[in-house]
């Protein structure tokens, strides 16, 4: 994937009186089976997260309270998204550096995976990521 494919996607959003409510369903409105979901909170001010990309998870992310940038690198190109609405989400396709930062007070990240952890997953090191994609176009 390059990042200019990247996208945020809306979420089905249900107005209500009593609150509102957003639904995302595998395969339906996420492109694909969700093995794993988590979420990243109370980030000091001033730290980012992630800092890594995938070999084979995809994930979807959304600022499910507050807001943060999500900065997106195909090792060509970079983007950077504000994510700052529960009813919109990101998707990162594998083979992206990403790197989260700029949290408000009290932001709140869901994360939903398509792999369970899996520590081989990951690059962590942007030089190995680099030789990564440059192996992956030949």
């Amino acid at each position: 994937m390059k990042v200019s494919e990247a996208k945020i996607i809306n979420i089905k959003k249900v107005e209500d009186r009593r609150g509102n409510l957003s639904v995302v369903e595998e395969l339906t409105d996420v492109p694909f089976k969700i093995a794993r979901a988590y979420w990243v909170y109370d980030v000091p001010g001033g730290e980012s997260r992630g800092g890594h990309a995938h070999k084979k998870l995809k994930q979807l992310l959304i600022a499910v309270s507050g807001s943060f940038h999500v900065t997106l690198d195909d090792g060509e190109e970079r983007r950077t998204f504000l994510l700052n609405h529960p009813y919109q989400g990101l998707i990162i396709e594998t083979g992206i550096w990403r790197t989260l930062d700029d949290f408000s007070s009290g932001a709140v990240c869901l994360v939903l995976a398509s792999e369970p952890y899996e520590a081989d997953d990951y690059i962590e090191d942007y030089d190995e990521f680099l030789a990564y994609k440059k192996q992956c176009l030949k």
